[in-house]
């Protein structure tokens, strides 16, 4: 086990809960490759940097590697990803694609443009997955995610889902993993800022015009006239989200 040396409070807090997690719920083991979807967001750049502390903590060796797919608004985005990767000796499986531009065009007549983007870019990430034999795909969703992803689910398709921390793919060739869905979206921007992380803006034009998006605003709106009901619902989701994939948590 190596020092990592002092952390701020949020910085401690997102290693310590997202530790927490792997530890409970066995998400990497000796020897595992595991792949980052690095966006360019807060999340995903807090989760390459935790899990890089968490190669340094932990009693056995595990491999991490970025993968960044720009989605095509702005081919240059991701410009600080690769030098911020080589100086702290990631690799990188960095591409172009069109996923963006072509769910926003007329040629999508049947889903949503977020949709058909995230398809896209799921089936993309799992193919690079295979191509670099890795073991893990690790996504950046966190608690607020797990929250929204419930109320989507229930107010848009009827069903009671939230979002699972750890699930097999392809008879188990691939584990996907979600390793701060403990913690809170203010936590992770503290922490990101602390980690002075090169963090850049979502181009997608429906951003802030999605159906998450608008759950969001509602969400937003009805903890914040009780600060008691955030720490309920957030709370609650959490373990009933854990007690699903292990007992109780």
């Amino acid at each position: 086990m190596t020092r990592i040396g002092k952390l701020a409070f949020a910085q401690k807090k997102c290693l310590g809960q997202t530790g927490l997690l792997m530890q409970r719920l066995g998400m990497v083991w000796p020897g595992a490759r595991v792949g980052v979807a690095v966006s360019g967001g807060v999340d995903s750049w807090v989760l390459l940097q935790v899990l890089l502390l968490r190669q340094r903590i932990v009693p056995f060796p595990f491999e991490v590697m970025a993968v960044h797919l720009n989605p095509g608004f702005d081919p240059v985005s991701h410009a600080p990803l690769s030098p911020w990767l080589q100086a702290h000796g990631v690799a990188l499986h960095a591409e172009q694609t069109d996923f963006g531009p072509m769910a926003h065009s007329s040629a999508n007549r049947k889903n949503s443009a977020c949709f058909l983007c995230s398809w896209h870019r799921r089936k993309r990430l799992f193919e690079i997955c295979r191509q670099y034999n890795l073991t893990h795909l690790a996504l950046g969703h966190n608690a607020d995610d797990l929250v929204l992803t419930f109320f989507l689910n229930l107010f848009r398709n009827g069903r009671v889902e939230g979002m699972t921390p750890k699930e097999d793919y392809f008879k188990g060739e691939l584990t996907l993993i979600r390793p701060l869905l403990l913690v809170d979206k203010p936590m992770i921007r503290k922490a990101a800022k602390q980690w002075n992380l090169p963090v850049w803006s979502n181009p997608c034009p429906s951003a802030t015009q999605s159906e998450r998006a608008k759950t969001e605003i509602w969400l937003r709106k009805i903890v914040s006239e009780d600060p008691a009901m955030h720490g309920s619902v957030y709370g609650a989701l959490k373990r009933w989200q854990l007690d699903v994939m292990k007992g109780n948590f």
